[in-house]
Parts: C-alpha cells; structure tokens; sequence
C-alpha cells in the first residue's frame, strides 16, 4: 500500500464502479432479449409485443438512455409505451388484441391439450381475470399522442 496511512483504499471504489458496470450491462443484455420476443411477437400470433417493450423500456431506463429514448420514440409501439408509462393506460385496439388473443390462446389450449375439467376452469379463470384488470385498464388521456387506432 502507497501514499498516506489515512488515504481511502482505491479497491473499494473500484469494485464498486465495476460492480454497477455490471449491473448495467445485466440490465441492457436483458432489455435486448425482451426486444428480440417483442419482435418475434409481432410476427407469431398469439404472442405479445407491447408486454415486451414495456419491460425492455424500463430495462434500458437502467441501463441505456438512448435506448431507451429510441424505443418510446419508435412511430409504432412508442405511443403505447409511453401512454402505459404515464398513466398505466392502455388503447382501445390494445385491450381488444389482448382479448382476443387470450380467447384464442385458451381455444387452441382446450383443443390440443384437451385438458381436464379443473385444469381448463383454473386457465379460463386466470385468463378472465387478465382480461377483467385489462379491460379496467383507463384509455389513453388526449394530452398523449394517440395509438394509431
């Protein structure tokens, strides 16, 4: 050890520094996986986008502002994610793909899997559950650019 008895030891700080170096770059690995489903999900029926980007976007607020800045800017799914940031709002078309993916989810559930009685009532009721807080969800405020609907 150099310099001053009483000088700070410079390891501390320094794993400090790589230790939220680290950090960073978790959450910004994980951001890019949720864009890579986001974007797998915009082409797969039946598997969401917007629920991806939203969880990226707050990956990447921990991570990376211009990444994140360029997501709530895309002229798609921008809107959405910032009405969801704003006000937790979702639009009208949103509520009614998410719907509706959900009922033909549980119809291609209940077709190949054939389900048991109990199993088929606990997933419909966990699905009408989802479906009941999405629809409560509030719409878009006019103050926000609106989701192209």
């Amino acid at each position: 050890m150099t310099g001053h008895p009483d000088d700070p030891d410079p390891e501390p700080a320094e794993a400090g520094r790589r230790y939220r170096r680290a950090v960073r770059v978790g959450w910004m690995l994980l951001g890019l996986f949720l864009v890579a489903l986001g974007i797998i999900g915009a082409f797969l029926p039946l598997m969401p986008t917007t629920i991806f980007l939203i969880l990226a976007a707050g990956c990447f607020a921990r991570s990376s502002p211009r990444l994140e800045a360029w997501l709530l800017d895309h002229p798609r799914h921008g809107p959405a994610l910032r009405a969801w940031r704003a006000e937790g709002a979702i639009s009208r078309r949103g509520k009614q793909a998410a719907c509706l993916g959900m009922t033909a989810g549980y119809g291609i559930f209940c077709l190949t899997a054939r389900p048991a009685f109990p199993l088929a009532a606990v997933v419909a009721a966990a699905l009408l559950g989802s479906a009941a807080w999405i629809i409560r969800r509030p719409l878009p405020s006019a103050s926000l650019p609106r989701d192209p609907d």
